[in-house]
């Protein structure tokens, strides 16, 4: 059993936010497979499905607690279903502002780089190497608080580019969950609009 965690704050009010793009990936990826987020366990939203008929098996958690309290229900995510290796099995969407816009970054392990959603996590279950997506959201201005920043909605702007790049990110997680991390990594971490620069001509 694979479980996939997409990260944010519940609630409308939330729904629009950058902090909460992880909940807009998840839920993309879950509208991709037809899976429905149906069931409430585990102090969030719940799917289970397969990526395709001969997919692995997957569940899909949203936690519903505040961002810096999800650990709690990705532990009982993990007890509930089983998982065998959180390590080789779980895999977190979380935002990042330490990325541009729509940026992709799918990392193995590592520490929280500040995210207190990933923190959380992190300290419920006692290990750092939990697989994980982040996704860029660009930083904030000179002289604004990154707190209050992650709360605010997207640009216009970055909301007409938004559903391309969560269709990337979906593509980016298939790769992760399918097959080998390691070239999903090599293929998806790097920038999306940079161009291949032409031949110097002789």
């Amino acid at each position: 059993m694979l479980l996939l965690v997409g990260l944010g704050n519940p609630g409308p009010r939330h729904a629009p936010t950058r902090h909460n793009v992880g909940f807009r990936v998840v839920e993309r990826f879950a509208a991709r497979h037809r899976i429905a987020l149906d069931e409430a366990a585990c102090g969030g939203r719940l799917g289970r499905g397969r990526m395709g008929s001969l997919g692995p098996e997957l569940a899909i958690l949203e936690p519903l607690a505040f961002m810096n309290l999800s650990g709690d229900s990705v532990a009982a995510a993990l007890r509930l279903l089983a998982v065998a290796d959180p390590a080789r099995d779980l895999l977190v969407v979380l935002d990042d502002v330490d990325l541009p816009f729509g940026r992709l970054r799918l990392r193995a392990s590592g520490g929280a780089g500040g995210h207190r959603g990933l923190a959380h996590i992190q300290e419920c279950l006692g290990r750092r190497d939990q697989r994980r997506l982040r996704f860029g959201v660009g930083r904030p201005a000179p002289g604004q608080e990154t707190a209050d920043y992650v709360l605010q909605p997207f640009s216009r702007e970055e909301e007409q580019q938004l559903p391309a790049r969560l269709e990337h990110a979906c593509d980016a997680l298939e790769a992760a969950l399918r097959g080998d991390f390691e070239a999903a990594m090599g293929r998806f971490n790097r920038d999306p609009d940079a161009e291949p620069r032409p031949d110097n001509p002789e």
